[in-house]
């Protein structure tokens, strides 16, 4: 099916602006990373662990997330998540994740992703 195997790794890097603060998305009402930011920057760095071992036409889609954010990160600070791939269970792969600024880890958790073929999935999401 693919070429993935467990040890795979993958990092996505944000720098806190208005755009990904708390306030901005609406988590909170402080002007510190968002969670919901954290979240999804942990997904792009699963993302970029498995999207160049996959196949023509598949992708993976978010099937799950526990993380804790344990840190607040404040604006202009930078952020890097880190996504590595423990699991491979048929289509089903699991990360450890974790996002760090410039003070230290800020959250960590598991990540799962289910591997699709993307034109099978478009069709039933549009039916």
């Amino acid at each position: 099916m693919t070429k993935l195997h467990t040890g795979l790794t993958g990092t996505a890097n944000v720098t806190v602006t208005e755009a990904n603060i708390a306030a901005t998305m609406k988590s909170g009402s402080l002007a510190v990373f968002a969670t919901p930011a954290m979240c999804a920057l942990m997904e792009e760095a699963a993302c970029a662990a498995v999207n160049a071992h996959l196949e023509e036409g598949s992708g993976t889609v978010g099937i799950s997330l526990n993380i804790t954010h344990d840190r607040a990160t404040a604006m202009g600070d930078s952020v890097t998540a880190t996504a590595k791939l423990t699991a491979v269970d048929g289509r089903k792969l699991t990360f450890e994740v974790s996002a760090a600024d410039s003070k230290g880890v800020i959250g960590k958790g598991t990540h799962e992703r289910f591997i699709i073929d993307n034109e099978k999935f478009m069709a039933k999401v549009n039916r």
